[in-house]
């Protein structure tokens, strides 16, 4: 059990053989059976995501596991959830299992996170990042989303003054993503939780992926689904967060500074399809033997 800076603890694994590369990965959520395992599978998640992910990694490396999203949405820290303090986390938590050097491998806000850890510290050996673009990131999009999504929020909690945990409407609604009326449908989510990533994007305003490449020295690959493209209605500030297209728009230019570029292919290969342990694992077990033996 880790103590973060807020006071609150994080449950840390480290799993594989000893004297061999660490990789960081932070969005290994715990296994659920049952109902919400069900309901996962509804929305093409596998709910046993974070196992997967160390199962098919774990052989070759030493895995330093945890769930940091999970935790936040437990334990909201609203006000000072900024890349900075974020980084410091996992500083903090690398630092309490004694480990110095370490790959990362984050996805979608996790992945963005992975590449400010990289210009922040010198300790890591290599960066995957997974379902955000590492050059024209959608920061602006991202701001109208998140503060939409904690307008909403807000709203409803101030109607209903009840407090649902964010996956909620998962487990009382057992329907698929596009059974859904996403325009209307009520955000029964803690403000606390959404009022985080208002924090972490608004933190990102001056912050320039573009002139910040020539500072990365480490093997990085990016990924994302080719249809990971999200069209946000009204309710949501009638954004596009085209994470697919701007990968691809850019693929030579960040080729060119040294990072590896894949954008998968295959049937509705989505932003959650694409974070899938299935789809992910076969690109990443090969780079990370490639880029750390």
């Amino acid at each position: 059990m880790i103590t973060l800076l807020n006071g609150s603890q994080l449950e840390v694994g480290l799993t594989g053989p000893q004297n061999r590369s660490v990789i960081m990965l932070p969005i290994a959520k715990k296994s659920v059976t049952g109902q919400e395992a069900e309901a996962l599978k509804l929305w093409g998640v596998d709910p046993e995501l974070g196992a997967k992910f160390i199962d098919g990694l774990s052989n070759e490396f030493q895995i330093l596991h945890f769930d940091y999203e999970g935790h936040y949405m437990a334990h909201p820290h609203p006000e000072h959830f900024t890349s900075e303090y974020i980084t410091e986390d996992l500083l903090r938590i690398a630092d309490q299992m004694n480990v110095n050097r370490f790959s990362y491998y984050g996805y979608s806000w996790l992945a963005l996170v992975g590449l400010k850890l990289a210009l922040r510290t010198g300790r890591m050996e290599s960066l995957i990042m997974g379902g955000f673009p590492p050059y024209e990131g959608p920061y602006d999009e991202m701001r109208v989303v998140t503060t939409k999504t904690y307008e909403g929020a807000l709203k409803q909690h101030e109607e209903s003054r009840e407090v649902h945990s964010a996956e909620a409407p998962m487990k009382a609604e057992e329907l698929s993503p596009d059974q859904l009326d996403w325009d209307n449908v009520e955000l029964k989510i803690d403000p606390a939780q959404t009022k985080q990533f208002v924090t972490f994007y608004q933190g990102l305003i001056d912050f320039d992926d573009q002139r910040i490449q020539t500072q990365l020295n480490i093997p990085r690959l990016a990924f994302a689904g080719e249809k990971d493209t999200i069209v946000y209605g009204e309710k949501f500030g009638s954004v596009t967060v085209d994470i697919a297209g701007r990968l691809q728009k850019n693929k030579q230019i960040l080729e060119s500074f040294g990072w590896t570029v894949e954008i998968i292919k295959g049937e509705n290969m989505d932003h959650t399809k694409a974070m899938q342990p299935s789809t992910v694992l076969p690109i990443i077990y090969p780079w990370l033997k490639a880029h750390l033996s």
